[in-house]
């Protein structure tokens, strides 16, 4: 009877797991930098959590989110620990693209979709058998970068000289400024860098004034680009300063105050959205993050977070295809998802207008690049 009782039991369990397994909720990992240096990019990415859907078509949705401190070191261990131990459908972050690099190979050695949060192209280009499962929300470096410097053309600039952090993002962005720059007729001149922990760039804008250029470009994002900004403005730089999208935070006006103010950059349609004529489809968007998040933090959302509620925005247009492969907890679950969202067709995000393919995981035009200029404490759509 005893043994009886126990098999019965058993079975029952088995059924009720059976059962449970076949409703399993959707898994999301996250990582991103909510300390560090990346804290300013991090920080608005980690609310953003509580903004995010709770269900997709019939779906729960379970976050898993974790703080990579901005260190690729841990931000590695995090990914391993969500694909491994948690054995997430989804894999999403980082902030930075020096810690979003090494998640690339997590991603896929264990076959698992990569939705990063980071800026630079290398992440997800060239194509090859590891970054077929990489996706990157963030608008590539050299969309942004020819958007900018056509701008720069057009002012009649003949010289322009380079400060940069020296990472991946910089690096990316002054590799396509280099490229494109003398196609341009813009001769780049020099080229300094720093770290995006540096207190001082004494050194580097010094060098870089002596050159006299007729504009300088920064190559940086967040707090950590008021620096070279602020030190050229200081030691009497008079001409104008371009920036990348990834100064677009409050933080960075406060921080950088008169100092940052006339800065110019080629950004996403969030960061000018009041800019936009009504019926914009980048407003609507735009509005549903916003008032998600207010809802969820009682405070207004930057840009930052809004690359992740994109990125759920791109799982939620992929998953009633990928749920008729599998099911969430499964290889081919996640296979799908994969498939799914190499296949995104003009779906309107924060970041830009979305249009992927098999050869391209991001998936941008220059429909999706702005010119922004930051004025009397506000970002504001440039009209060239």
């Amino acid at each position: 009877m005893k043994r009886n009782r126990k098999i019965a039991i058993l079975a029952s369990f088995m059924s009720i797991a059976t059962v449970g397994g076949a409703y399993a909720d959707v898994k999301i990992g996250i990582t991103v930098s909510a300390s560090g240096p990346g804290a300013s990019l991090g920080q608005p990415q980690m609310k953003t959590v509580g903004a995010l859907p709770k269900e997709i078509a019939g779906e729960k949705i379970t976050y898993i989110a974790l703080d990579d401190e901005s260190d690729p070191t841990k931000g590695a261990q995090n990914a391993r620990k969500l694909v491994l131990d948690e054995k997430v459908d989804i894999l999403i972050g980082s902030s930075l693209s020096p810690v979003s690099l090494p998640l690339v190979d997590i991603a896929a050695e264990n076959k698992t979709p990569l939705l990063t949060l980071a800026a630079a192209a290398a992440i997800v280009a060239p194509m090859d058998e590891k970054r077929k499962w990489a996706f990157k929300v963030v608008p590539n470096d050299d969309l942004m970068a020819e958007a900018i410097l056509k701008y720069i053309g057009k002012t009649g600039v003949k010289t322009i000289a380079y400060i940069g952090v020296s990472d991946a993002y910089g690096e990316g962005y002054y590799k396509v400024l280099a490229d494109l720059a003398p196609k341009l007729g813009i001769k780049l001149l020099g080229k300094e860098v720093y770290a995006r922990s540096d207190a001082s760039v004494t050194g580097q804008v010094l060098k870089t004034i002596s050159l006299k250029p007729e504009a300088v470009f920064i190559a940086s994002a967040g707090t950590p680009a008021v620096l070279p900004q602020k030190a050229l403005r200081e030691r009497g730089y008079k001409g104008p300063i371009y920036q990348t999208h990834g100064i677009a935070t409050d933080d960075f006006v406060k921080l950088g105050g008169k100092d940052v103010d006339g800065a110019i950059f080629a950004g996403e349609a969030y960061t000018i959205a009041d800019d936009l004529e009504a019926g914009n489809p980048f407003k609507k968007i735009t509005s549903e993050y916003i008032e998600a998040y207010k809802k969820s933090q009682n405070q207004s959302p930057v840009i930052f977070g809004a690359h992740l509620y994109d990125s759920m925005q791109l799982v939620a247009n992929a998953l009633p295809s990928a749920l008729k492969a599998g099911k969430p907890g499964t290889p081919e679950f996640r296979s799908a998802i994969r498939d799914s969202l190499e296949l995104t067709k003009n779906v309107y995000l924060n970041n830009g207008l979305s249009n992927m393919s098999p050869a391209d995981h991001n998936g941008y035009d220059e429909r999706s690049a702005f010119l922004i200029k930051l004025d009397q404490g506000k970002f504001r759509l440039l009209k060239d």
